[in-house]
């Protein structure tokens, strides 16, 4: 059975202003960690810009009625073969099969971040846990196309 190479976990709070904060948090990680396993540039911008998404929509989305103090939880784990985003909120849950995909060459206000953290991702899951938060689940596998 495989088991995680390393993992981390950070905790902040509901506010847009942090997004540079997290996406800092990740670039260390990335560097410490994931370039040692053979993860390219591209990669590792490919999974910041998802990383980026999934936490603006917590903010903006599943926290748009709760006070800016509402924790979110990010954890990364680094496995062998691929690496695992976790992103906890306290929103109430949502359907992202309901979310109709924007027609390509059409303008629209909103609506793109989970086709976009689908096609950043190999692997991309919103599930309800049992105490009551949301978890997006972003896999990125290190060689392409492994999935």
């Amino acid at each position: 059975m495989l088991t995680t190479v390393q993992q981390d976990h950070l905790t902040v709070k509901s506010d847009l202003k942090l997004l540079n904060h997290v996406q800092q948090w990740f670039e260390k990680f990335s560097l410490q960690y994931l370039a040692e396993f053979g993860w390219s540039e591209s990669q590792l911008y490919r999974l910041n810009l998802a990383l980026a998404e999934g936490f603006t929509n917590a903010v903006r989305h599943a926290h748009r009625a709760l006070p800016p103090e509402t924790d979110i939880e990010i954890e990364l784990s680094l496995w062998i073969d691929r690496l695992e985003i976790r992103i906890w909120d306290h929103g109430k849950p949502f359907n992202p099969d309901a979310i109709v995909e924007p027609e390509p060459g059409t303008l629209q206000v909103g609506g793109y971040g989970w086709f976009l953290l689908r096609r950043l991702a190999d692997h991309v899951v919103y599930e309800r846990a049992a105490d009551s938060r949301n978890c997006l689940l972003i896999v990125k596998y290190c060689l392409e196309g492994q999935y």
